[in-house]
């Protein structure tokens, strides 16, 4: 079975993995139906008593985003490196049986 390709005038480009390429215009697909204003959404009132507040309630919420985002940011690099590193561990020898030795 041969792999699918796709012909754009002269050139003959194969496709690998045709699951990347249907999940990359699914993605795609997803950001171009997201309507513009949806990326703006904020909440007035959060703003407004943000912008009202004293330089140590600013800092507050500075130091707050951080400590929201930088600890789930690193944990989910360190899972993908971890994955990645042992990803050949998990493979199983296609020849193993009930009998195999663990």
């Amino acid at each position: 079975m041969s792999k699918p390709s796709v012909r754009t005038g002269s050139i003959l480009i194969k496709i690998e993995r045709p699951s990347l390429l249907i999940g990359l215009a699914l993605v795609a697909l997803v950001i171009l139906a997201v309507p513009l204003p949806a990326f703006s959404q904020s909440c007035a009132l959060c703003y407004t008593q943000a912008a009202s507040s004293g330089a140590r309630t600013i800092q507050a919420l500075k130091s707050g985003i951080l400590i929201l985002i930088v600890p789930p940011t690193l944990a989910s690099v360190g899972m993908i490196f971890i994955g990645y590193r042992k990803r050949n561990q998990v493979r199983r020898d296609s020849s193993g049986g009930p009998d195999q030795d663990w």
